[in-house]
């Protein structure tokens, strides 16, 4: 493998169409698609300025490295990526992308990252100001994670995250096949017109949660007092381990829950309107 160290780059292209590559200590500065049409590049501590350095590159090592955020949209239309110990600072990171494992990354301005990507795996990763996030991208897996920011998983398929601390408004909207362990989720209007959202073992707020819901599960869930005007018109099986403080017209299913708040079951209900709220001491069941 040839390798480059100690030199910066910068202009237009300046390593288009590399292979077999490693790059130790190498500043790319400003200019375009510095690494475009590559294949088989390790990048060790190295800086990017530039934009579009790893644009259609297959198979590709990113180590202690850092994208500033002049390197805005570094990462796309690519496959075969692995990523450790790195900053990236930059907006609009990872699309349409096949093969992404990211570990001890930090994310620090993810605005609409990661969108129509496959076969995801991140652990121990931050991503903060992260609006719409994971756009229609699937086969993912998460560990250790936090996220700050607004729309994400939005039309994703196929997503195990575990031990997470997700803080995003409109969170899983249109998703289909997602489960979620020991985690927490805060943010309003929660998995609208999901189907098949696992929860286990999570910790939920914000308001209107879980509405339009299609066979939704929670397991040994908690919610918390904002959850207000929750379920309307999902199909529900949860185990919840607090009080749910309020409940709207869920479609069908079963509820069990320590207590229960607010209560509505009206004349908008749809059919088959026969979802049960129970207590778990289970001498006293609601229904329509």
């Amino acid at each position: 493998m040839q390798q480059i160290r100690n030199t910066e780059f910068s202009g237009e292209r300046s390593l288009f169409a590399s292979h077999d590559l490693q790059l130790h200590n190498v500043i790319i500065h400003a200019g375009e698609s510095a690494l475009k049409e590559s294949r088989n590049i390790m990048a060790l501590d190295c800086r990017f300025e530039g934009k579009y350095p790893f644009w259609h590159v297959d198979g590709f090592v990113i180590k202690n490295c850092l994208f500033t955020e002049s390197s805005r949209a570094a990462l796309w239309y690519s496959q075969n990526l692995e990523m450790i110990d790195t900053r990236v600072e930059a907006p609009k990171m990872f699309r349409e992308m096949d093969g992404i494992k990211l570990e001890n990354v930090q994310l620090t301005n993810a605005q609409e990252t990661f969108w129509y990507c496959r076969n995801i795996e991140l652990n121990n990763v931050q991503i903060d100001h992260a609006d719409y996030l994971f756009m229609h991208s699937k086969n993912i897996k998460i560990e250790n994670y936090i996220q700050n920011g607004n729309y994400s998983f939005q039309y994703c398929r196929n997503v195990e995250i575990r031990n997470a601390v997700i803080n995003s408004k409109d969170a899983f909207w249109n998703t289909e096949n997602v489960t979620v362990y020991d985690s927490e989720i805060n943010g309003e209007y929660l998995g609208w017109h999901s189907v098949n959202l696992r929860l286990v073992n999570c910790r939920i707020s914000g308001v209107q949660p879980l509405c339009y819901a299609h066979n939704l599960v929670m397991e040994n869930c908690t919610m918390a007092d904002d959850c207000n005007l929750a379920f309307e018109y999902s199909s529900v099986q949860a185990t919840i381990n607090s009080p749910v403080y309020s409940v709207k017209n869920p479609r069908t299913g079963s509820i069990i829950a320590e207590s229960y708040g607010e209560i509505i079951f009206d004349e908008n209900m749809k059919a088959p309107a026969d979802c049960e709220l129970k207590l778990w001491d289970e001498r006293t069941c609601f229904s329509a």
